[in-house]
């Protein structure tokens, strides 16, 4: 939603794991309201699959193959996508995973680093990429994918990916302040769970007893996501910074 009709027309939004899920769905919103896209993921031919599908939408698109968890990877990224649009005004750093389930005590170095170093670090670089260009042009909206995990804790199948998803949050609160008076807005979207590819490496009563806790009685939909995200970029939300969005179908923060 927006104030402005045709807000988004002629506006880039760089979206990473933008082949699948979450970051599909929103590339395909923003293309629906005229924005160019930046589609990236590590998965190249899926990031393909979606600028096809954002051109057929009758927006621009560049699909970019991306690791966020390596900088000059990240930096490329974004180079690509201000040489094709001659600037990037959105960012939506949805590439994110828990990678496996695992109790807490089976939690290994590995995949604690791994975790850190995709759902973290990637978007500590996606953002310290991207901010200096923004500035440059005089303000750009952030939205991070947190998740209702980082208050819930993950117990007993996912800690490491819901402390990295508490880190999103906190960067995310620090940016959106260090930068608010020039005119860069931070926000998170933490939703619950939502039926996307993600869930496919969770054990099917794991994803049943978190779909039973919704009162709702289903789980979200990437697309409703997606629409959250394309109102936090829009000229309808321009004092909201610093804050995470929460999507819980009613189930509350326990």
């Amino acid at each position: 939603m927006t104030k402005s009709p045709d807000y988004f027309k002629g506006k880039t939004i760089l979206i990473t794991g933008a082949a699948s899920g979450i970051g599909e769905a929103t590339a395909l919103i923003f293309a629906r309201e005229g924005a160019n896209v930046v589609c990236a993921d590590i998965n190249g031919d899926g990031a393909q699959r979606v600028a096809d599908k954002v051109e057929t939408a009758g927006a621009g698109a560049e699909a970019v193959v991306a690791d966020v968890t390596d900088r000059d990877s990240v930096r490329g990224m974004i180079d690509k996508g201000i040489t094709r649009f001659g600037r990037i005004d959105c960012q939506f750093n949805s590439a994110g995973s828990a990678l496996k389930r695992a109790p807490f005590l089976e939690i290994d170095e590995e995949l604690w680093d791994r975790t850190y170093d995709l759902n973290v670090k990637g978007v500590f670089f996606c953002m310290q990429e991207v901010l200096p260009h923004m500035l440059d042009n005089g303000g750009g909206v952030i939205v991070n994918m947190a998740s209702t995990a980082h208050f819930r804790g993950g117990a007993g199948h996912s800690v490491h990916y819901a402390s990295s998803k508490g880190s999103v949050v906190t960067m995310t609160l620090g940016v959106a302040r260090e930068f608010a008076d020039r005119g860069i807005r931070c926000l998170s979207v933490s939703p619950t769970v939502v039926d996307t590819p993600f869930h496919e490496i969770s054990p099917p009563e794991l994803t049943k007893s978190q779909a039973a806790g919704v009162p709702m009685n289903r789980v979200g939909r990437a697309d409703e996501v997606g629409e959250l995200v394309l109102f936090m970029c829009s000229d309808a939300c321009r004092f909201m910074t610093a804050d995470t969005v929460y999507m819980t179908g009613g189930s509350g923060y326990r």
